[in-house]
């Protein structure tokens, strides 16, 4: 172990005045720099045993190249990185000193944050990536003990020693991981460069910890956790309101599937302006939680999850297997000519008698009144292709694909309420073939093209009553 004392210069320029925490990577040292008078965080460097010269060469490389990166990352929601030096053979990176506690400690210490003040941290979090990502860096190890947690409840995204610039090729051994695996996305996992989707998967692991106090993919040993990254159901983060449907978006294994920092940050802007964090404060309210989700509203709704979705500017649903539904299971039938459901007449919110099953058709004015028996309550529906007319039917799977992750999405956001939550089930509606193509030549408000989104019971009984939470009008 290096000694500690206050003689000791790193770099003829930093004098070490105690250690500040150690891990994996090397040690945090407090610091005085002699020339600027202020009291810095110097991360002491050490490379794993049995590197090659040229995989150390490579490391220190990296290094160095964020000396030059670190200028970019002017910004109130990122710590600092000040200089690289090299002392005695031992490289250093000298960061603005922070004495705040990490979301990890925190959650450690006291327990999972509530929705109100996850969120908060969530919108910091997504606005320092946005920084970051617009200057060309990649953090490539966002984690829940990169965050930490300030007073007035300021959120800092610490650790870019290790970051990687998008526009400078890549410098790291070939075969060669950075970063924590459990908050590691899919692709990366299987040898793909680190991108802002990459970081913006951890980020959407990050927050899931902040709500449950464990990381989605947690394991016992880092081959299950990594197995579990790749393979395991993605778990649905508890919450009401809009957040649980960022952690979802963030969560997408395709990098295409998922949200973008602007997407997530647009969809958390729905919560309105009470957001403030409290670390380490009473949990929010019922009466708190129910108005954040009220304030989730429909048109941001439907505009992200379509984004999310890759359902906009004509990309229709391209490549097999992207769309592996999450969340609760939704059965899917197709409505038009040729269809499942020959006629359906309604894609507005409505209530309807009769069960949904192949065969059965719903034509205009078969709706009835929410407030008494029904069947069926339609509660979302998209139109994820728009005005564009000259597209290729994307097929069956791949429009259930959809509808299974939008459907899922809304009836996780809070948007769906009632005591009997637990006993409803998602039913789904995609257009047939013909009914798609007809669009084409169709001048009708009705697209023949949209996805709905249905209620059920999962015994059959019939619902009384809506469960929509607020009228959406």
């Amino acid at each position: 172990m290096t000694p500690v004392s206050p003689t000791r210069l790193i770099g003829g320029r930093y004098v070490v005045l105690g250690e500040l925490g150690r891990g994996g990577m090397g040690i945090v040292w407090r610091a005085e720099d002699r020339v600027m008078g202020r009291q810095v965080a110097v991360k002491e460097l050490h490379l794993p045993d049995g590197l090659g010269l040229q995989e150390r060469r490579s490391f220190r490389e990296r290094l160095l190249r964020e000396a030059r990166t670190a200028g970019r990352l002017n910004d109130p929601g990122i710590v600092t990185v000040y200089d690289v030096v090299t002392d005695d053979g031992v490289d250093h990176i000298v960061m603005e000193l922070v004495e705040a506690p990490t979301l990890a400690e925190v959650v450690a210490r006291q327990g999972p944050l509530d929705e109100r003040t996850a969120t908060a941290v969530a919108q910091q979090l997504l606005s320092a990536l946005r920084a970051a990502h617009d200057n060309g860096v990649v953090h490539r190890d966002v984690k829940p003990s990169n965050v930490m947690l300030g007073p007035n409840g300021r959120v800092r995204l610490a650790d870019f020693g290790i970051a990687q610039a998008v526009d400078d090729p890549g410098l790291t051994t070939t075969g060669s991981v950075i970063g924590s695996p459990g908050y590691m996305s899919p692709e990366r996992l299987e040898g793909a460069q680190a991108t802002p989707a990459a970081d913006l998967w951890a980020a959407g692991a990050t927050l899931f910890h902040a709500l449950h106090g464990a990381g989605p993919f947690a394991r016992e040993t880092a081959a299950a956790t990594i197995s579990a990254v790749l393979h395991a159901d993605v778990p649905t983060a508890r919450t009401r309101g809009p957040l649980g449907a960022v952690i979802a978006g963030l969560l997408q294994r395709s990098p295409q599937a998922r949200l973008t920092g602007v997407q997530a940050a647009a969809l958390l802007a729905s919560t309105g302006s009470e957001t403030a964090p409290m670390f380490g404060g009473p949990p929010t309210t019922q009466a708190a939680s129910a108005a954040a989700s009220r304030r989730w509203g429909w048109p941001v709704a439907a505009l992200v999850l379509g984004l999310v979705l890759g359902l906009v500017g004509g990309f229709a649903l391209a490549g097999a297997g992207v769309f592996a539904p999450a969340g609760p299971a939704v059965t899917t039938l197709t409505y038009g000519q040729g269809g499942d459901v020959p006629v359906f007449g309604s894609v507005s919110r409505a209530c309807l008698q009769g069960q949904l099953a192949p065969g059965r058709a719903f034509p205009i004015g078969s709706t009835v009144s929410c407030d008494g028996p029904h069947d069926l309550e339609i509660f979302q529906t998209f139109d994820p292709f728009g005005t564009q007319r000259d597209l290729p039917y994307p097929g069956r799977d791949q429009l259930a694909g959809y509808a299974g992750q939008a459907c899922s999405l809304v009836f996780d956001s809070g948007l769906v309420a009632g005591p009997d939550k637990d006993r409803l089930e998602v039913a789904s509606l995609v257009p047939s073939q013909a009914s798609f193509e007809t669009r084409a030549d169709s001048s009708s408000s009705f697209t023949g093209r949209d996805v709905i989104c249905l209620l059920r019971s999962s015994d059959g009984r019939q619902l009384t009553g809506t469960r929509i939470a607020e009228d959406p009008g």
